[in-house]
């Protein structure tokens, strides 16, 4: 039962509960699975299913960006997610699409907002040449020293943001192949130390092991990745209680869903992935059993992670290549991932006094945790009590997404034609 103000007010047998009164509703729903809403910690909100990553930062303005992301949030909230974070968007794009939940203005699921990513030359954003640098519209901000970064997260407070995110590392290696981070461990804490100061959570990206190290002495609240942690990462986590977002699915997803023609597969990305998966399977089995809280998430927003499609994959890779139980990548994906949440201490449980979030789910992901994949199976989604029914509606990403000047996909020589059959009768060989 919960109250007007979308609060439970009992949670328990139907044989406990206190009659129902005039005027209130009773929802039947004792044939399903109820459960609290599902938590996705990394979804993009502006980067609009992206090929490219000038798809991300160049191609469609701020305003049409925030509009297709409160449209692509409500995908989200239908597949059963009822609350996300946004960890990094341009401008206040994610700020914006929150706020107009929260004014009621549209339905779709509890926001927790970041702004731009703080970069350093060897972090991720960073990848337009040095000669362009880091555009306006970038989801990155380009700092050239601590006192830049902490103006930015002076800045970002000031907007309003819930949660700081910091680029941790990139793709600059060193010699031998190992991730450089960011930012040395000065530079992380004093980052770190202010943004807290400040009230607010710090994520960051890191999947080298310096970077995740430096994040965890520094005592950050939520690592995304950290694919190669090593045993003093893990010692440095469990001392300052950072937890980590694996976000599984993107990787899963290159792997599984590149076509051979692609550039992703041209350029050797599905062999790098597939070994980095391999190792991050490892170590995040290390993570588990050391205790380390573990947060569902998926990197939403990506031609290979689509809004609304794959979030409950992350579900059944923690069951089938990280070791969880059903029961405890469920818990992953509503308790777990509340903590990092603003506001989370009324989400993620059904409990007298929290926020009544929760779906009703035809079948029981106990028993087949990939059921929660099955769009069609979740019946019922409810926020703060009320019952939100958003209607299916597609959309033509050529009017949407698709608007980098990539026109082909190979370099057409003579001996290339030649290759494909191109010209059939008509090549240079018949010619002669």
């Amino acid at each position: 039962m919960y109250g007007d103000d979308g609060r439970l007010t009992y949670v328990g047998p139907t044989a406990g509960a206190p009659a129902v009164s005039v005027g209130e509703t009773l929802l039947n729903y004792e044939s399903l699975f109820v459960m609290p809403g599902l938590i996705d910690v990394h979804v993009h909100l502006a980067y609009g299913n992206a090929k490219t990553e000038e798809d991300i930062d160049l191609y469609q303005p701020m305003e049409f960006r925030a509009l297709r992301g409160m449209f692509f949030a409500q995908k989200v909230v239908a597949a059963g997610y009822t609350s996300i974070c946004a960890p990094g968007d341009a401008g206040q794009i994610s700020l914006s699409v929150r706020d107009a939940i929260t004014a009621g203005l549209f339905d779709g699921p509890r926001v927790t907002a970041a702004g731009r990513y703080i970069t350093s030359r060897q972090g991720l954003t960073d990848w337009y040449p040095s000669w362009i640098g880091a555009p306006d519209t970038s989801i990155g901000r380009l700092v050239a020293s601590k006192d830049e970064a902490i103006e930015e997260i002076r800045v970002q407070a000031k907007n309003g943001v819930d949660c700081i995110k910091i680029a941790m590392d990139g793709f600059q290696t060193r010699p031998d192949g190992e991730l450089i981070a960011a930012f040395n461990q000065d530079e992380t804490t004093t980052m770190v130390t202010e943004a807290q100061r400040l009230g607010r959570k710090v994520v960051v990206h890191a999947r080298g092991r310096e970077a995740v190290l430096y994040s965890a002495r520094a005592g950050v609240d939520l690592i995304f990745h950290a694919y190669y942690l090593d045993d003093e990462c893990l010692d440095a986590m469990v001392k300052s209680g950072s937890a980590i977002g694996p976000t599984m699915t993107f990787p899963r997803n290159i792997i599984d869903f590149t076509q051979p023609y692609e550039r992703a597969a041209t350029k050797g990305r599905i062999e790098n992935t597939s070994r980095e998966y391999e190792i991050a399977c490892a170590n995040l089995q290390r993570a588990r059993k050391a205790g380390i809280p573990m947060m569902t998430g998926t990197d939403s927003g990506f031609a290979v992670t689509p809004y609304g499609e794959w979030h409950a994959r992350e579900l059944e890779i923690f069951v089938r290549d990280l070791g969880f139980t059903p029961a405890e990548a469920l818990r992953c994906a509503t308790e777990v991932a509340s903590r990092f949440l603003a506001r989370g201490d009324r989400l993620g449980v059904l409990a007298p006094g929290r926020q009544a979030d929760f779906i009703a789910v035809e079948g029981s992901p106990l028993d087949n945790i990939a059921l929660l994949q099955d769009k069609k199976r979740i019946r019922h989604v409810h926020i703060g009590g009320t019952r939100l029914q958003i209607p299916e509606r597609g959309y033509d990403p050529n009017l949407v997404t698709d608007k980098s000047w990539i026109n082909w996909s190979d370099i057409y020589t003579q001996e290339r034609v030649h290759e494909l059959g191109l010209l059939g009768d008509k090549s240079l060989a018949a010619a002669e």
